[in-house]
């Protein structure tokens, strides 16, 4: 970075840097348009549940390949730099399902968005810690999640509405919601591009081994395991709560797919009132609700056959779900300050539970309906709870 760009960053208000950042935050909510249009393709091309399952979990799997590897090369080309990259890739993978909709190009299109979110996330959320710090960054995160998860909530509006209108929307139908999130991408790229944001320098070069090596940490090992529970629920709800109202209700996909609509406001609701709570309330305590609240919507799910019941647990899972990535992530942050960019990595790794819950969710609903994926669900609610204890008082 250059004297006068270290100098401008000093004169310019954190919260004007803030904002660029922010809009990155939305084009992170990109990912989870992975949902609707899993169902949509599904009803497309006429697949199992199983078969449909693979999209979601192709996105997520290349968090396991890209989010270390991705922490190394912050070390090298700085955050900001790297959050660029993630966001070309993104506008990238957003642009190919406009000319079509067959099985190959959501899958080279979902494989790409993938690769683009695990680089942005790996790099977003440590780039905040040089805007924010100390213990109003677990608040930061989640105002970053309420960001994203209104780019969430919106996909699923927008594909039913390119859907269902009749207005011009270029032939494209539900996919006008990939032409309308690239544009958002492009501006992404030009508005924080454009924005100088002073980075500190890494003490040391790490390498794939160093940061692994991180997981002998047992804290550290306990945030990623519960990393993988969040995202497994989070992608688990978006793609399957509009199949256990078909299921259960006789819905079209249309009908059920506001599901993922509600799942989403309250994510964002949850996302925007934890901002404030966090700066109130000890973020374990906080935590602790957030996980019973889910634990409550699983036994919901197991029993409802109503439309306002099912509503209900899907609410529910919605808001208590809202800010646990947040308070994971900067706990793990917190516990090794020295190693921000190699925790980051080993964090967003973790998000490859997105790919092993959707595909046990999937076998387990052909085998079982769609309790066989609610008890999935069940299964990582279970293991946050037990993380509650061990969460830091001081965090």
């Amino acid at each position: 970075m250059t004297t006068t760009q270290t100098m401008t960053s000093k004169k310019r208000s954190p919260l004007l840097q803030m904002i660029p950042v922010m809009l990155c935050f939305f084009a992170m909510g990109f990912v989870d348009l992975v949902g609707t249009a899993t169902n949509f393709v599904k009803n497309d091309l006429n697949l199992s549940v199983s078969e449909a399952s693979i999209f979601p979990s192709l996105v997520f799997f290349w968090f396991l390949i890209f989010s270390v590897p991705t922490g190394i090369l912050m070390n090298k080309i700085g955050r900001k730099n790297t959050v660029l990259v993630s966001l070309l890739i993104t506008a990238v993978s957003l642009v190919i399902p406009i000319f079509g909709d067959s099985y190959a190009i959501m899958l080279i299109s979902f494989s790409l968005l993938g690769i683009g979110n695990a680089v942005m996330q790996t790099s977003l959320n440590p780039l905040v810690t040089n805007l924010i710090t100390g213990d109003k960054l677990a608040s930061a995160l989640t105002f970053g999640q309420f960001v994203k998860a209104i780019a969430s909530f919106l996909a699923p509006i927008i594909a039913t509405w390119g859907a269902t209108t009749l207005a011009p929307t270029f032939g494209l139908s539900w996919r006008i919601l990939f032409l309308i999130y690239t544009v958002v991408s492009v501006i992404a790229i030009a508005a924080l591009g454009a924005t100088p944001i002073e980075e500190e320098r890494p003490d040391k070069a790490s390498g794939i081994k160093e940061c692994v090596k991180l997981l002998g940490k047992p804290f550290i090992l306990l945030c990623f395991i519960g990393i993988m529970c969040h995202v497994g629920i989070d992608v688990g709800t978006n793609t399957y709560a509009p199949m256990i109202i078909m299921e259960r209700l006789g819905f079209s996909l249309e009908d059920a797919a506001f599901a993922t609509s509600l799942y989403f406001i309250f994510r964002t609701l949850g996302a925007f009132s934890g901002t404030f709570i966090l700066r109130a309330v000890r973020a374990k305590i906080f935590f602790a609700i957030s996980v019973i609240m889910m634990l409550a919507a699983m036994v919901i799910l197991f029993c409802a056959h109503t439309q306002i019941a099912i509503y209900i647990g899907i609410a529910l899972i919605g808001y208590g779900n809202s800010n646990v990535f947040s308070i994971i992530f900067s706990q793990a942050l917190l516990s090794s300050p020295n190693e921000k960019n190699e925790v980051s990595g080993l964090m967003i790794m973790g998000l490859f539970g997105g790919t092993v819950f959707p595909l046990c969710m999937g076998y387990a609903a052909d085998a079982a309906g769609q309790l066989g994926a609610v008890a999935v669900m069940t299964a990582g609610v279970i293991y946050l709870l037990c993380y509650t204890i061990k969460i830091k008082k001081e965090a």
